[in-house]
């Protein structure tokens, strides 16, 4: 039996108010909107850094970009990466309302921002993917080129998840499903798993077990004492130093090789 119903308010939690942008912490930006190919005009916000790869934003199921203000900062300053970061349809200003296949089609709007309106080369792009983010990111890197794949807090599939918070949905089987351990396997880029060790929505064990479906070149980065919700605060100067050495081992190295 598949089962079909809303899930704004049960996967998703979209919030349409921004309280703040990058220039409040600083930063240089610029407003983006783009079109989905469904027509549905996406917003988001491009933080340059000269000469650098870029972040392109996945971000989880609840709030919009503007909840990740100190993140961005952080992100920019101690790694050394620009940012693209995007609210999915009926997050923050973007338009339409939220669906699983909605998100899909967002996450290929955005890839598609970046490498043809900004002519990023895909070697140069680093999908980064956090929690419900995770699935569009993983499912972007199976079917388009990029430098590598960073999962922070990446739950299993679906079903896993529906059997952790709904198990009398034990049958549920929607059908545009997440699927991180499914889609892992055919990843051919260097792929960065995260994980809060005291995770308390996504079990890090889900966590090991995408890192461990994953192919080489790979790193799992398990910060302890961190929750869902706080791995770069609780991480520290070593989570930020840890991505850029992510980035500098593979993705330079990638880029190089490709040219």
């Amino acid at each position: 039996m598949v089962w079909e119903f809303s899930e704004k308010g049960i996967v998703f939690f979209p919030d349409p108010y921004l309280i703040g942008t990058p220039a409040d912490y600083g930063l240089e930006y610029e407003e983006v909107v783009f079109p989905a190919e469904d027509g549905v005009r996406l917003h988001g916000w491009w933080v340059p850094q000269a000469g650098a790869p870029t972040f392109l934003w996945f971000h989880g199921n609840a709030g919009n970009i503007s909840h990740r203000l100190e993140n961005i900062k952080l992100l920019h300053d101690l790694t050394g990466v620009q940012v693209f970061i995007f609210d999915y349809r009926e997050y923050g200003k973007s338009q339409g309302r939220i669906s699983r296949e909605g998100t899909f089609k967002d996450a290929l709007a955005a890839y598609r921002y970046v490498t043809e309106a900004r002519n990023v080369p895909a070697e140069e792009v680093i999908l980064f993917g956090r929690s419900l983010g995770t699935a569009l990111a993983t499912d972007l890197a199976v079917k388009h080129p990029c430098g590598a794949l960073i999962l922070e807090a990446p739950f299993t599939n679906s079903q896993d998840m529906a059997k952790l918070y709904a198990p009398f949905l034990f049958d549920w089987r929607p059908k545009v499903p997440y699927d991180n351990i499914g889609k892992i396997g055919q990843v051919t880029v260097p792929v960065m798993v995260i994980h809060g060790a005291r995770d308390e929505v996504i079990p890090v064990d889900m966590g090991r077990r995408v890192f461990e479906a994953a192919p080489e070149p790979k790193e799992l980065y398990v910060i302890p004492g961190a929750h869902h919700n706080d791995t770069y605060n609780v991480g520290g100067p070593q989570y930020f130093a840890r991505l850029k050495g992510f980035i500098e081992r593979f993705v330079r190295r990638y880029g190089t090789d490709k040219k």
